[in-house]
């Protein structure tokens, strides 16, 4: 496995592995075992970047992940990057599948977060930990004086910011250097293209997250996928719907066509096209399936050139696409 730095000096694999979908969102979670079987597998195909947060789970269990995690990473806890997440939670009062989130970054709840995701995570440290949403309430300078204060004390070693925008990433990075901001970024949701330069001046690393839009760039569903599980997000997201197949039959086309060329899935199209359109940018796909996994990982050996991204770009330009899923709404505190 190819390997990249984010930040000036976090070393990763070049694709890395999202865990929410095992205990959150995608219908029932995974046994220990099932989870333990994936895990393993990615670390085996030399996958070191792992990623979770505290909100992982369902309201029985709502730590779920990291408390999976926790116990199956620790033989290999030198061998791996690892990622969470605090300052938000769900509001499990609304009657929506895909339930809002409430940010909270008050600094005795940041505090709070850390020691619980320590505990559960089986780690005396974090290495890369975000501020999962932006709290409205509180400045984004203060969170970053505590993250300093945690890199001070060796709780973490580097921190990052999800979803935010150039004036987020500048007055946090101004308080306390930012490794990595983790934003949702795939063929159909480019709006975060325009970070690029301010990324590169301030050396910063991009995670993609939902880099297949939820796994419709996989190419495994068609207009008669349905989604029944209990707890399976995806029966509402617009992407999913009948009609959006239709709607996105230009762009399934124009990733078979790359495929087709490089004797590659149409998955590994998606994911090699983050790859190889900079060097700071690492996906972490999320999949339970061994032969998804494999298929995944297997996108960093895909080269796509200068010119072939640049053309895929033009015509994702000019291209119509259906809806697509952009997130948990935010409600206050």
């Amino acid at each position: 496995m190819k390997t990249r730095i984010i930040g000036k000096d976090l070393k990763v694999s070049a694709v890395g592995l999202g865990c929410m979908g095992m205990s959150h969102a995608y219908g029932s979670q995974s046994t220990p075992d099932e989870a333990k079987r994936l895990i393993e597998t990615a670390i085996e195909k030399g996958c070191t970047f792992f990623d979770t947060a505290e909100v992982y789970g369902e309201p029985d269990c709502p730590h779920h992940n990291e408390e999976m995690l926790g116990e199956i990473l620790r033989p290999y806890r030198d061998q791996i990057v690892l990622a969470t997440k605090f300052g938000v939670r769900f509001d499990l009062s609304a009657p929506t599948l895909n339930k809002p989130i409430i940010p909270d970054s008050r600094p005795e709840n940041i505090r709070k977060s850390v020691e619980g995701s320590l505990k559960r995570l089986q780690t005396d440290h974090i290495d890369l930990y975000y501020q999962h949403r932006q709290d409205p309430d509180i400045p984004v300078e203060e969170v970053a004086g505590v993250m300093a204060d945690l890199i001070k004390e060796g709780k973490i070693t580097h921190w990052g910011l999800s979803e935010v925008d150039e004036d987020i990433i500048r007055r946090a990075n101004a308080v306390c250097p930012v490794t990595a901001i983790q934003n949702r970024y795939h063929m159909m949701y480019r709006n975060y293209e325009a970070l690029f330069p301010v990324l590169e001046e301030l050396h910063i690393g991009f995670v993609a997250f939902s880099p297949l839009a939820n796994g419709l760039l996989s190419g495994a569903y068609n207009a008669g996928s349905t989604f029944n599980e209990n707890g399976d997000h995806r029966k509402t997201m617009p992407q999913f719907q009948v009609d959006s197949y239709e709607k996105n039959r230009e762009l399934f086309s124009l990733i078979q066509r790359y495929a087709d060329d490089k004797n590659a899935t149409p998955a590994q199209i998606a994911l090699a096209w983050l790859i190889c359109k900079k060097p700071y940018i690492v996906p972490i796909p999320g999949t339970r399936k061994l032969s998804r996994l494999t298929e995944n990982l297997g996108s960093a050996d895909i080269m796509l050139t200068a010119q072939e991204i640049s053309e895929i770009d033009k015509a994702l330009d000019d291209m119509e696409m259906s809806d697509v899923f952009g997130g948990a709404k935010l409600v206050k505190r």
